[in-house]
């Protein structure tokens, strides 16, 4: 267990649960083949043996599977025969009254025989009888069967056969089986599934305590995604986890710190603009009258552009407040919003989909999303529904739509497919990129589709 702790290197705990859990099957193994008694083996009296070949049919045997005869073949012995063999052949040839050289045996005792602790006990014989009485060919055993007085076994799987006059064989042999699990191969599929049975629970505890750093390195990813602001991954685990905790811990840490600075400089820059614009206020006064027009719409359009970049900078570095909320209802409040001051807007049927956001940064979101469309197609239609994991929000107008080429570079910031520049018609070029910065900081995306009939659907993906 000591090589399982936490902190030890992960090779070592991989290591040490492999050798664990071999070391615990092994175990259970020699448990069970100690405490459970040695399988019987099939064993075939030399009369049923006899029977099968006078008969040619097929005889079932009282410990062994039934005796069947095949008609065509050979059988060849396998090296001469030891007194054993021959003693079995003498019987076989007394029983069934053929010479001795017309019978062959070949036995295959491998994987079936088994050695038994206490040796099996053949059927007595009833003892000879007195010599007044004639010598009886059968003797009858308990269970009132005859049974021959110098009877013999056979064990296992064998052959027998008998050359018939015409040179033709005569096979007699156990009932081959392709799907029959014999006693002991029962015995060794028992001790696999005892040891899977006692092993799995272990192995999944171990397997769990290895994997849950990289559950955790994946929880943290995600929530790195959607807030560069979340907690740091805790430190625990083995040296490798550690190290790999601490490193991820670091880039979290200046990732933010980049951001914040980059955010923080972007804002400090338009807030200082705002100074010598003030000064150009007041100097184009002395401008000529045929100019000055012209200066101070350029200037109403910088102080716009430096609004939008401050509530921009605002909006991305103020901490988000997560909160469960109903995707649809802040659709229809939006659009109802909007419709009051003269918008021309509709809300589909739509799913009840709960999500977990910033109710502020949605709503911007949304809002952003409904003023492009009523701007540049003078109508807005949205609904909500959900497919797989993600909640999506669709808005869509009846306007010229965006060329293909300009599909994504309309997220730029400030930027503008509309030529004139005109605040009338293109508006600053911050509403778009607002709206995908606030949507990747909630872990989602959003994409803009031509729609075949013309217009323009923007969809909005968030993690439901």
């Amino acid at each position: 267990m000591t090589l399982l702790r936490r902190g030890a290197p992960l090779f070592v705990q991989a290591l040490g649960l492999v050798i664990i859990t071999l070391v615990a099957a092994q175990l259970i193994s020699i448990a069970v083949i100690f405490n459970l008694p040695p399988p019987p083996p099939e064993f075939y009296r030399s009369s049923e043996i006899a029977r099968a070949i006078k008969t040619g049919q097929s005889v079932p045997s009282r410990d062994g599977r039934a005796l069947v005869v095949r008609h065509h073949g050979s059988v060849r012995a396998i090296g001469p025969d030891n007194p054993r063999r021959a003693e079995f052949k003498a019987e076989m040839s007394r029983l069934l009254d053929v010479p001795v050289n017309r019978i062959e045996i070949q036995i295959d005792n491998g994987p079936r025989f088994f050695v038994r602790r206490q040796p099996v006990t053949p059927p007595k014989t009833d003892p000879a009888p007195p010599p007044n009485r004639a010598r009886e060919p059968f003797a009858r055993e308990p269970g009132g069967k005859p049974q021959g007085k110098d009877e013999q076994l056979m064990f296992g799987d064998f052959k027998l056969g008998v050359r018939q006059s015409d040179g033709h064989w005569l096979i007699v042999e156990p009932k081959p089986t392709f799907f029959r699990f014999d006693s002991w191969q029962q015995r060794v599929l028992l001790i696999l599934f005892l040891s899977v049975a006692a092993v799995t629970p272990l192995a999944w505890l171990f397997a769990r305590r290895l994997a849950q750093p990289i559950t955790a390195f994946a929880d943290a990813a995600e929530r790195l995604g959607k807030d560069p602001r979340t907690p740091p991954l805790a430190m625990s685990g083995s040296s490798e986890v550690l190290a790999a905790a601490t490193a991820f811990n670091m880039m979290q840490e200046r990732l933010r710190r980049y951001v914040e600075d980059r955010t923080a400089m972007v804002g400090a820059i338009a807030h200082d603009l705002r100074t010598p614009l003030t000064r150009l206020k007041f100097r184009i006064e002395a401008a000529p009258d045929d100019v000055r027009p012209k200066l101070a719409a350029d200037i109403d359009q910088m102080e716009a552009m430096i609004a939008a970049t401050l509530g921009f900078v605002r909006d991305t570095s103020r901490p988000a407040e997560r909160t469960k909320l109903e995707l649809s209802s802040l659709l229809e409040s939006v659009m109802d919003e909007a419709a009051e001051t003269g918008g021309d807007t509709t809300v589909d049927r739509s799913e009840k989909v709960v999500i977990e956001g910033d109710p502020v940064a949605l709503k911007r979101l949304v809002a952003n999303l409904v003023e492009n469309a009523l701007k540049y197609g003078g109508t807005a239609r949205g609904r909500v529904y959900a497919e797989g994991h993600m909640a999506i929000i669709e808005i869509e107008d009846n306007g010229p739509g965006v060329p293909p080429a300009e599909l994504e570079r309309v997220f730029e910031p400030f930027y503008r497919g509309e030529p004139s520049r005109n605040r009338e018609t293109g508006g600053i070029g911050l509403g778009l990129a607002v709206v995908r910065s606030l949507a990747r900081a909630h872990g989602g995306d959003v994409t803009l589709h031509n729609r075949t009939g013309g217009g323009l659907r923007a969809c909005v993906f968030l993690p439901a």
